[in-house]
């Protein structure tokens, strides 16, 4: 094999990732648009049983305190947040995300909505995690490191201890960060979705009604 025939391993992989993130961005609106379809069409077909929209709120609120936790600690492009539940975990917004939305799967009791959302997740954040991580490599040099001590989504329980130095609690939490990233409106969003468990059904069926 000749050198110019040998395989391009790094090569191979960002064109991998960027064939992915373009497949991504083609179907992330309408994955979207299917997902609020089958969400409607669920919630039409029964309504809610209260026990499972309270055990939602289980998955729901840590869903909702993770991703605020982390918005108050992340300096996006800036630095390589290390502390806070990035100690833990190098994804925790969309570990977040995924709580959130599998809460909102067990308050329907909907097979089909999960299995959409889990199919969206792993089509969308795949590409999109490995893009970030491509360009944390490149932009800084404790990333390497940062990867060997953190796991990628799964949180490990307690942040890692730096080789012959006490463990540093880092940056506190920033409430100025928190409304720069505007995650409020995951919030926001949130308290829609429940508001929609609560009254939409009858709306629909409403609209169904007239419709004969």
């Amino acid at each position: 094999m000749t050198e110019s025939s040998k395989p391009q391993n790094g090569s191979d992989r960002s064109d991998w990732i960027a064939r992915w993130q373009r497949i991504a961005r083609r179907i992330r609106v309408p994955l979207g648009f299917v997902t609020a379809a089958l969400y409607l069409f669920e919630l039409w077909r029964r309504a809610p049983h209260p026990a499972a929209v309270a055990w939602s709120l289980a998955l729901v609120l840590p869903g909702l305190w993770l991703r605020g936790y982390a918005a108050g600690y992340v300096k996006k492009n800036r630095e390589l947040t290390m502390t806070g539940p990035y100690a833990h975990t190098r994804n925790p917004l969309y570990l977040g995300s995924m709580l959130m939305a599998a809460g909102f799967a067990v308050a329907l009791l909907s097979w089909p909505v999960a299995l959409v959302l889990a199919v969206g997740f792993a089509l969308i954040y795949v590409p999109v995690i490995a893009s970030e991580e491509r360009f944390l490599r490149a932009t800084f040099p404790s990333f390497d490191e940062y990867c060997g001590q953190v796991p990628r989504l799964i949180p490990r329980l307690t942040p890692p201890r730096p080789p012959g130095r006490k463990r540093t609690h880092g940056a506190a939490f920033s409430l100025v960060l928190y409304v720069r990233h505007r995650e409020y409106n995951a919030a926001i969003g949130a308290a829609l979705l429940y508001l929609s468990l609560l009254f939409l059904r009858p709306v629909i069926g409403a609209l169904v009604h007239s419709l004969r």
